[in-house]
């Protein structure tokens, strides 16, 4: 871990205990984290990330008719499933050759908006905010709480609390009045997807080629009055958020430190410019430039790439602490991309899946989730790339690109411009998210309101347009195809929580090879091949620990929000190991003149 500023050297003995978290239940797969705390130093010393589950869609889509992939994909996770139909079509169109007219575009582009909008806002208000909120600052930082309650709200004046107590009580779970008001913005912002993709989470009206929403105009006139009805809670969430963030650097210095992990941010971009996309892979640095996030690779603060194509090729399937059998040295299904580029046996469109259960052993093998990797050609590195969480990485991304300059949404080269219209009580405001000093737990954190501001002004651009094509009387929404003997395809997307790639290889009209990547695999990859730990791992290993609790009431807030952090699916079932902890052993630091005195 980098550090801000240089650790004691007068460090204690450390006094080393285990403590574990599992399982974090999630969507896709049952999430473990276990460490290894120093609590005379305050700081985790080790940290493996484990799940449980395995799944095997990449085994049962074989042999599949590949129509059916966008229907049996999108049951991966009962959060986001809409997002891997998406990604599927996106993949399938690419394999057929087809095109979806102008107006399903926007139809899917506007559900996909709903969707960010309704599940980082139930995640943010709902989840994360729970470890930030009056009840459990006061159980594990009493001391921040009472600094809490004599501290101004600089924003005030937008959100309506006098103090950032006042905003930590309003999160209060199940009592606090954002809390309760986060509820209803999500069955609006549900309801909002369902005019465009017919069924939350499982689309009933997607397909490859188009939509089978009717495009009249009361869909979208339906959907701009929600819209309207949610753009001021929108506002005030941003206010909030940074007033409560900016708050928690002042009030415990080195907080940044808290999930703090080297910059390494992948986005594989999200709505699509139906005036540039046609899905061929030979147009897909084009088109994926095109997108209204864009697609990059962040490597030290340095956008390295922003072109897909790029960011397929790159792309690695990594073993090493995961329950499966290599396949290097099986037949490849794909040798050469359609550009001509060698593809790498590591690929997805390469990869076999051959599960291997065995006892969980930290030194060895210990999770079900494989270790996806991009290689960074300029160094021979293979990347453990995170998301964080969707938001940091997507806004990161598009700043630095500087491509996305439309009505609401203007990338300059270092921040985001957001520009949303007056609502029922606050102006017309303008939003500016700025790239940060740091990759932290919250950095992504603060991201997220400002991507659910983001996913506001872009539906407002896609309204606009969809609405003059209906009047015009350009409403087709689907366009036919034929399914090949063989091809392939590859659809790139942006899940909630963040990058989502669908690997599809046909021979014979029927699925030969599948590999859906989404976010969690990144984000939650254990150590791979050469010993790199993933971003989970990473990010919490090293981190100090500024909760005022020791070992016998220990709650692990620090470690919870930075696995929040990363918005790990759907993590409202953590189940806490609450005795008193194992100590392991108690050592002398190694640092000089320890053992002296």
């Amino acid at each position: 871990m980098t550090t801000t500023e240089a650790r004691p050297t007068d460090r204690k003995p450390p006094q080393l205990v285990d403590m574990s978290w599992d399982p974090i239940t999630r969507i896709i797969g049952n999430l473990g984290i276990y460490t290894k705390i120093d609590f005379a130093n305050r700081e985790v010393v080790e940290c493996h990330s484990t799940s449980s589950l395995f799944r095997g869609y990449s085994v049962f889509m074989k042999g599949k008719d590949p129509r059916d992939a966008g229907f049996i994909t999108s049951r991966i996770c009962g959060i986001c499933g809409d997002n891997h139909t998406t990604c599927s079509d996106y993949a399938q169109q690419m394999a057929y050759g087809v095109k979806p007219p102008p107006l399903a575009e926007h139809i899917v582009n506007l559900g996909e908006a709903a969707e960010y909008m309704f599940d980082h806002t139930i995640f943010q208000d709902n989840l994360v905010f729970v470890d930030f909120c009056e009840a459990m600052v006061k159980a594990t930082n009493p001391g921040v709480l009472a600094r809490a309650e004599r501290t101004e709200a600089p924003r005030g004046e937008i959100h309506g609390y006098r103090t950032i107590a006042d905003i930590m009580k309003a999160f209060n779970p199940f009592e606090g009045e954002v809390y309760k008001e986060a509820l209803k913005v999500s069955r609006v912002t549900r309801e909002m997807f369902c005019l465009m993709e017919g069924r939350h989470v499982h689309p009933s009206t997607l397909y490859p080629g188009g939509v089978g929403t009717m495009p009249q105009p009361t869909v979208f006139t339906d959907y701009l009055s929600r819209l309207m009805r949610v753009i001021d809670f929108v506002k005030k969430a941003v206010a909030m958020n940074d007033d409560v963030f900016d708050f928690f650097y002042e009030a415990l210095p080195g907080y940044e430190e808290v999930g703090r992990r080297r910059t390494l941010l992948g986005c594989w971009g999200a709505f699509q410019d139906p005036k540039v996309v046609d899905y061929r892979y030979e147009t897909m640095n084009t088109w994926g430039k095109a997108m209204y996030v864009t697609p990059g690779i962040i490597v030290d603060g340095e956008l390295v790439t922003n072109n897909l194509v790029d960011i397929n090729l790159g792309l690695r399937i990594m073993l090493g602490s995961s329950y499966y059998e290599d396949w290097v040295n099986e037949d490849p299904f794909v040798t050469h991309d359609p550009l001509g580029n060698p593809v790498d046996m590591r690929h997805p469109w390469n990869q076999t899946t051959v599960p291997v259960p065995q006892k969980r052993d930290f030194d060895d093998k210990y999770s079900w989730v494989m270790s996806p990797r991009w290689l960074d050609q300029r160094t021979g590195d293979h990347l453990a790339l995170d998301t964080g969480g969707g938001p940091l990485a997507r806004l990161w991304s598009t700043a630095l690109s500087g491509l996305v300059d439309t009505p609401y949404i203007k990338a300059t080269g270092h921040s985001v411009r957001i520009s949303l219209p007056k609502g029922e009580s606050l102006p017309e405001t303008t939003l500016e998210w700025r790239i940060p000093q740091w990759s932290n737990t919250i950095e992504r954190d603060r991201a997220r309101p400002y991507f659910v501001a983001y996913a506001a002004a872009m539906a407002l651009q896609f309204l606009e347009e969809a609405m003059g094509m209906v009047r015009a009387g350009e409403t087709k929404v689907f366009e036919n195809y034929e399914v090949p003997d063989e091809a392939i395809g590859c659809g790139f997307h942006e899940a909630v929580r963040g990058v989502l790639s669908h690997h599809l290889v046909i021979k014979d009209k029927k699925i030969a090879n599948y590999h859906p990547y989404p976010p969690t695999p990144w984000n939650a990859s254990p150590r791979d091949m050469y010993g790199t730990p993933g971003p989970y791992e990473d990010a919490v290993q090293g981190q100090p620990i500024f909760e005022e609790n020791g070992p016998d009431d220990f709650k692990g807030v620090d470690i919870m929000r930075t696995v929040r952090s990363f918005d790990p699916c759907l993590p409202c079932g953590v189940h806490m190991y609450v005795g008193k902890g194992k100590t392991l052993t108690t050592l002398h630091s190694p640092t000089y003149g320890a053992n002296h005195g």
